[in-house]
């Protein structure tokens, strides 16, 4: 553990997990200064306040360049001006998960990857409380590791959601379980427009493993398994288990629709991949990296089973909001990028009118083409993003249509739909143009789709 009592310390942004570290730190006995160059929202001035923990914003004042070290939150970019301050005068920069894990008592199971991470910690939690396991999840699930590190013991279980921002920063952050389901372009805006640097963010997980712990990564993947065989050269790594539905592999698979574990010291059966509760080739993948990571934390099969054929998802990811006069209504909104629309795509056999747009983050939208092609009547493209939609998408669907609200955008879908229809909430971009979060943008959807 980092000896932080006495230490002056700066948190660079004031949201849930500024203030959770702010709040940690100052518990720990730093001397905390928490600086948001933007406004920081009323609900979290007061925690602040409450806390005796000084803060300012609107700016990051000379007094925030001076901290022994600084800690990001995961909405400050690495090049920010207060982020360069520091590391050119050797100053060490830390994410919110790394200084959190310096106090977490608890095994850690964290899981990255471009898509389907909410999905796989929700399920892996469900799986856990099934199995009378104690549990905290946290992470960019929404709730700060700093939150909940003080209930950590050897008796609980950690399970993280960690995003590559979070893995930007991280120094000594150790997880005894690393799961890397996939990596595909997403926020490339935060990267320097270099999917390298994204990769190499994400690839960050397993960099302080040992050889007592284990990293379960998705072999379906190419970009994922090209690293996997570069880090397996390593004379000291994790036990590396796969995971596929395309091929045998020695961690978990399918083998004559069954899903398998085979680990060299567990070989058994899990259940049949049509008693799978959530749909999609890509929820395929996300129950056999939960089985594997839930049998190799030496939980029972049947709770395993159990959690995979009952799981109903997570909300904003493919939520089916209503049936109205024959058409389905979907909230996707938690795709945030384009191979996560891609799958909600590919999870439907009707036609579609497809809601997506907000901020975006350097996409190439053209990979969605094929998909809209066969299926899509029409896109309403909402936010930032509708000029780069309509430029790149034009030509993938019969009709094109924007919307300035998602009320707006709501009603034109309703309009266009026909029964048999699936109107889609999928936007492949950020929602911070238009909503607080994407899960405002989700509820405003609903609540635009009831109100038909």
């Amino acid at each position: 553990m980092n000896s932080v009592n006495g230490k002056h310390i700066v948190i660079a942004g004031a949201a849930r997990s500024g203030v959770a570290v702010a709040e940690l730190l100052a518990r720990k006995g730093a001397h905390v200064l928490v600086s948001d160059s933007g406004c920081i929202a009323t609900k979290f001035r007061k925690r602040l306040t409450e806390n005796h923990i000084l803060f300012e914003e609107g700016v990051h004042s000379e007094a925030s360049f001076e901290g022994d070290m600084l800690v990001l939150s995961p909405g400050v970019p690495s090049d920010a001006a207060i982020v360069r301050a520091y590391l050119e005068r050797n100053c060490p920069v830390f994410s919110e998960i790394e200084v959190a894990s310096w106090f977490c008592k608890s095994k850690i199971i964290a899981v990255t990857g471009s898509n389907g991470k909410t999905t796989v910690v929700n399920w892996l939690a469900d799986v856990w409380k099934r199995a009378g396991r104690p549990y905290l999840l946290a992470g960019n699930v929404g709730t700060a590791f700093s939150e909940v590190v003080d209930q950590t013991s050897e008796e609980v279980d950690v399970i993280l959601e960690v995003s590559s921002f979070q893995l930007d920063h991280i120094d000594r952050f150790r997880a005894r379980v690393g799961v890397i389901l996939n990596i595909t372009p997403d926020h490339l805006n935060r990267y320097q427009n270099q999917f390298e640097n994204y990769v190499r963010s994400k690839m960050n997980l397993p960099k302080n493993q040992t050889t007592e712990d284990s990293l379960i990564y998705g072999y379906d993947d190419p970009v994922v398994k090209k690293q996997m065989e570069a880090w397996s050269d390593q004379k000291k790594h994790p036990a590396l288990l796969p995971f596929s539905i395309e091929v045998d592999v020695p961690g978990a698979c399918l083998r004559d629709g069954i899903l398998r574990i085979q680990t060299g010291t567990i070989e058994e059966d899990i259940l049949s991949m049509k008693q799978i509760a959530l749909p999609g080739n890509h929820n395929l993948r996300n129950g056999l990296a939960v089985a594997l990571a839930a049998r190799i934390c030496e939980i029972d099969k049947d709770y395993i089973r159990e959690s995979l054929s009952s799981f109903e998802g997570v909300p904003h990811r493919l939520q089916k909001v209503r049936d109205l006069e024959g058409v389905e209504y979907y909230n996707d909104s938690k795709a945030t990028n384009v191979n996560a629309v891609w799958y909600a795509l590919s999870s439907f056999r009707k036609p579609l009118v497809l809601i997506m747009g907000g901020r975006d983050k350097g996409n190439d939208y053209s990979e969605l083409k094929k998909e809209l092609l066969e299926k899509a009547r029409a896109i309403i493209a909402i936010g930032e993003g509708k000029e780069a939609i309509r430029e790149q998408l034009k030509d993938a669907v019969p009709m094109m249509l924007e919307a300035e609200t998602m009320s707006d955008a709501v009603q034109k879908s309703y309009r266009i739909a026909r029964s048999g229809d699936v109107v889609l909430l999928s936007p492949a971009c950020a929602s911070f143009d238009m909503f607080e979060s994407y899960e405002d943008r989700g509820l405003k959807f609903i609540q635009a789709v009831m109100a038909l």
